[in-house]
This record gives structure tokens, sequence and C-alpha cells, in this order.
């Protein structure tokens, strides 16, 4: 409606600047002008700065990937972590932090333009985002890049789905947005220094690499070219945020935010402010005050590039055959061998010593949450022979007589020999029977991990049996079969119907 010679007490020629301001970007933020046709995407004014070799090279590569083909076996590799994430998220919709995300999401909503998962709520991208991202890391179940100390998949996947609906962007390109996440944010995380960045800093790498992670997908999604690029990193290292402290939080409520909702969210703001046409700095990895001075002094920035095109990290990222914390699948794994090589009962056991890396030992020291829990999910192996999605989450064990029985039996150990080794997530269970007999297995690669890698039906397997309880049988096998099959979608926004359900 005109209202004359001034609006809201402003001169015209206020308004009009005012105008002109909120349509580059404030409604943005606001959801309100996202989806509409006449906001198109807008080279930012011209950056600052001189951009290094490293930067060039980067970013022309980051701007290319929507179309470049990617290599046969890494493209199924996507499928199945694309697949691993929608499945976590699912199936973290029956968690406390999954079930927060969810009213969150239906409190502040936004514009319908994203979907989130296990719901029927349509919202705006950066909602969606931060609400998916909680949902995938509600627990333990999603995939994990050991190198960078990083969670790619659930900040990741999340945010190239919003911004992929943003755009109405096809399967393929949705695939090449996820791969080039996981490469930009793992390379990330490992120049900063990977598993020791946390140590030395008290920040933590998992928000760090997810966050540019997500925004290198986003920004996938949104077909930025390489000059574009370059703000969006400059965006995405200012937003990117996360200390140690999470640790504290007993309830994985923050753990969720820090690893994937904060990150998936800060991706998609990133990469739609850049499409709107905010400007930035040039090159936030070189020059004065840049990203990496502040946060890795010491850090060779070819990390970055390293092998980019040749080594994709997706094929380098595990995926969990047990829905637990992860320093506990090498014991899981190695208890798991024992009992179908030796069928002993948990009532001939005498005592069972588990070694891990110091540093791990730490993280699942009887934890009160039952899936970082240790001690608890290896009696639960003991007494049930296996550990499922539900008995892996289900609190009521933590006082069930037979497994408290088993559990005190279970001692751990931090062993700093499989400390030195980290990255590598190793294990030795030893077991000691009644009869005298002792059983000892080492684990150096757990079933899932690139050097042991888990089969498209061992995927396939695991996703099904965390989203039928939730979709049911016929959804869940349509879900499956349309994201194996994912570069035959028209349109991104397939997906919607078969990854939701009623609240």
């Amino acid at each position: 409606m005109e209202l004359g010679a001034t609006e809201c007490g402003l001169p015209r020629a206020s308004r009009m600047t005012r105008r002109g301001l909120l349509i580059r970007g404030s409604w943005l933020l606001g959801g309100a002008v996202v989806g509409r046709p006449w906001l198109l995407a807008r080279e930012p004014a011209a950056p600052t700065g001189d951009v290094s070799p490293v930067m060039e090279k980067l970013s022309s590569y980051m701007g290319e990937a929507a179309g470049r083909a990617l290599p046969a076996e890494v493209t199924e590799q996507a499928k199945h972590h694309v697949l691993d994430t929608l499945a976590a998220m699912i199936s973290g919709s029956q968690l406390a932090p999954g079930r927060a995300a969810l009213e969150f999401a239906k409190a502040y909503g936004g514009e319908r333009v994203a979907t989130v998962a296990a719901s029927d709520l349509v919202c705006g991208p950066f909602e969606a985002a931060m609400a998916n991202g909680v949902l995938a890391h509600s627990d333990e179940t999603d995939d994990s890049h050991s190198p960078s100390q990083s969670h790619p998949g659930c900040a990741v996947v999340p945010a190239a789905l919003a911004a992929g609906e943003r755009f109405s962007i096809g399967g393929l390109q949705y695939l090449r947005a996820v791969t080039l996440g996981y490469d930009i944010g793992s390379r990330v995380g490992m120049t900063l220094g990977g598993v020791n960045y946390q140590t030395e800093s008290h920040r933590d790498p998992h928000a760090t690499s997810a966050g540019f992670g997500a925004a290198a997908a986003a920004g996938c999604a949104a077909t930025l070219n390489p000059r574009q690029v370059r703000t969006l990193l400059d965006y995405a290292a200012q937003q990117s945020a996360g200390i140690a402290a999470w640790q504290r939080d007993t309830q994985h409520f923050e753990k969720a935010f820090v690893f994937a909702g904060m990150p998936a969210r800060n991706g998609v703001t990133a990469a739609l402010l850049v499409h709107a046409g905010w400007s930035g700095v040039n090159d936030i990895f070189s020059g004065t005050d840049n990203f990496f001075a502040a946060n890795a002094p010491q850090a060779n920035l070819d990390g970055l590039i390293d092998k980019l095109g040749e080594r994709y990290e997706v094929t380098r990222t595990n995926i969990k055959k047990w829905c637990v914390g992860s320093p506990i699948q090498a014991p899981l794994d190695a208890l798991d061998i024992l009992l179908k090589q030796h069928a002993f009962n948990a009532d001939q056991v005498q005592s069972v010593t588990v070694s891990v890396a110091t540093r791990e030992a730490t993280i699942v020291d009887n934890r009160d949450l039952p899936d970082i829990c240790l001690q608890h999910l290896l009696a639960v192996m003991l007494v049930n022979k296996t550990v499922t999605f539900r008995s892996a989450h289900d609190v009521s064990l933590m006082k069930v007589p037979s497994i408290l029985r088993e559990r005190a039996k279970i001692t751990l150990v931090g062993d700093e020999e499989l400390e030195k080794r980290l990255p590598a997530r190793e294990a030795t269970v030893k077991v000691t029977l009644n009869d005298g007999r002792r059983l000892s297995q080492h684990i150096d690669a757990v079933r899932g991990t690139a050097e042991n890698p888990m089969t498209r039906d061992e995927v396939v397997a695991k996703s099904r049996d965390l989203i039928e309880p939730i979709l049911g049988a016929g959804k869940s096998a349509k879900l499956i079969e349309t994201v194996l099959e994912l570069e035959r979608v028209r349109d991104i926004h397939e997906l919607r119907p078969l990854i939701q359900t009623t609240l």
C-alpha cells in the first residue's frame, strides 16, 4: 500500500534506500524473500584483497563443482552417506534433542521453503537446516571422518537439502553438493590440525569443519561461481564457532547443536547471503587477520587443496555399524567376534578388559547416556548377543539387574600406545571365562571405516532398521530406492513426502 510522502516517519528517499537494503539481504535473514522470483543471484561488490594460489585453486574447484561429473564409485559412496544421514535424522526424531528440534522448528518456522524430516513441517531454509542437523546428531548414529575429527554428514546433508530445495536442484547436483561439502569441510579440519586441534585450542573441530562443509554444500546447491565462493568461505569463517565445553552437557542437546545444527544453519546462511549479493573479503585464508592466523598460525594451507579432485573425503568417512559413540565401535566389533567364535554366554564370563586410546576412554567411561557408555553397551552385548538402535538408547536397560551384573565385570583401560595411533580408533577386548580360558580380540579397522567398509546391503539394512519403525515398511523401501537412484531425481523436492510423517 502506498503511504504517500513518508513511511514509518522516513522521507521517501530514505524509504527507497531502506527498501534496497532490505532486498539485498535483511529480509532474507527473516525468511521473507526466500523463494521469491525477483530475488535473483547478485554478484557481490568487488571484494578487497589479493587472492593466494591456494584460494585461487580452491575457489575455482568449488565454483565448478555443480557441473563436474564424479567418479561412479564416489557417487555410490555419496548415496550411502546421504541414506545413512537421512536415517539418522528420522530415527533422531524419537530422541529428546530431536523432539526439541521439531518443536523449535514448529514455533519458529519461517517461510515454507524447506522440509523438516520426520514431521509435517515445511519452513525457512535456516530453520530447516538447523532442525535437520540436530535430528541427524540427536545421538551417535551419523557418520564420522577421523582425520579431521568431524561428523560431516549431520551438517552437510541437511544444508545441501535446505539450499537444494530453495533452488529446486536435481538429485545429481545434490550429490555433487554433498560430496563437495565432505571434501571442503574435512580438509579445513585436517589443515587446522585434526585430532590435536581440540586438545591444543579447546575449540571444537567438529563445528568448524562441519560449518565449512555445510557452506560448501549449500554454495554448490546455489551454483555460486568462484568469485562468490571466496565470499562464501569468508562468511563461513566468520561464523566458525564451537568450544569443547559441550562435553559437560550430559543430555546431548548442546552436542547436537555444536556438531550439526549450528554449522548446518551457518552454512546455509553463508550461501544465501552471498547469493543475495553481499560482499566480503576476497581471501579469508591469507592476508591480515585471516582465519588460520586466528586459529592455527602454524597450519600449512596446502592442506586445503591436497589431492582435491583426486581424493574424495566421502570415501574416507566412516559409516557406523553400531549406533553408538565412535570410541565404542571397535570394542563392540571385538566382543561380537569373540561371541561368534567361541559361543559363550554372559554367565560364563568372569571379567572383561577393554583397552582404547586414553583420550577416547575419558569420553565413554561410565557415562550417564546409554549410547556413549562403554561399560553399559558391552554388558548389553554380553546379555543380548547384539546391540540395536533401540537397545543402545533404552535408558531403562541401565537399571536392569542382568545388565548391571555384567557391567560390573567390565574394566576400561586408557592405553597410551593406542593413543599414539589416533585418529585410528583401535581397541583390544580380553575376556576371561570362569573355566580359566582367556580370549582376546584386537580391532584395527572397525566395520564401516574406509579400511573395512560396509557394503550397500549393510548400509541399507542399517537404514531400514532405523526408519521402518517411524515411516513404515512401504515408505522406507521407497525412500531407500529413491536415494540409491538420486541421479535420476529431477527435483530434490521429491524427497519431501518420503522423509516426512505426521507429528
